[in-house]
C-alpha cells in the first residue's frame, strides 16, 4: 500500500460529546463521549475507539488471508479487553489490549490456516502503528480573540 493521507473531523457538540466524521462518501458521523462522570456515556470513548482500530485491523487481516488460502469463513468473532494503567506522572493510559478471535471455518487443510495464523498480525496496520510507536505532531490553533491564552506545552 502506498503512503496515503487520510483525515477525521471531530466537532465539539455538547458536554464532551463531538461529532465524528470520516469524511468517506456514504458513511455516517459518529458521535463520541466521555464515560460518566466527565461525560454522558452517550457514545464510545476514544480507549473503545482504540480498541475497535485495533480488533478490526486484526480481524480483517486474518480474514485477508483465509479467504486468499481459500478457507470458507463461517463466522469471525472478536473481543478486545483493554485494561487500564498509571504511568510514572500518574496520568492514566492504556496499559494492554488483549485481543481473542473465535474463527469459525469450513473444514479445509490445516496448514493453510496455520500459515495464516503466522503472518496476519504482521500486515495489521493499526496494531503494528500502535505497538511501534506512532509519531503524534499536536497543534493548537491560535485561540479566538477574548479568549485568554494558555500556553501548550
Amino acid at each position: 500500500m502506498d503512503e496515503k493521507a487520510f483525515s477525521v473531523e471531530l466537532t465539539l457538540r455538547q458536554g464532551y460529546q463531538f461529532e465524528t466524521e470520516f469524511e468517506l462518501p456514504g458513511v455516517p458521523g459518529l458521535w463520541v463521549d466521555e464515560p460518566a462522570p466527565l461525560g454522558q456515556g452517550a457514545g464510545p470513548n476514544a480507549a473503545r475507539l482504540l480498541a475497535a482500530a485495533v480488533g478490526n485491523c486484526l480481524s480483517a487481516s486474518y480474514l485477508f488471508c483465509l479467504r486468499r488460502a481459500r478457507l470458507d469463513v463461517n463466522e469471525l468473532k472478536t473481543t478486545v479487553a483493554g485494561t487500564f494503567t498509571r504511568n510514572a506522572q500518574g496520568r492514566l493510559r492504556i496499559g494492554k489490549l488483549k485481543v481473542r478471535m473465535e474463527p469459525q471455518l469450513e473444514a479445509g487443510p490445516r496448514e493453510r490456516n496455520a500459515r495464516c495464523l503466522k503472518l496476519f498480525e504482521d500486515f495489521c496496520i493499526v496494531t503494528q502503528s500502535v505497538r511501534d510507536g506512532i509519531d503524534v505532531q499536536v497543534e493548537v490553533a491560535p485561540v479566538d480573540a477574548g479568549v485568554a491564552e494558555m500556553q501548550v506545552t
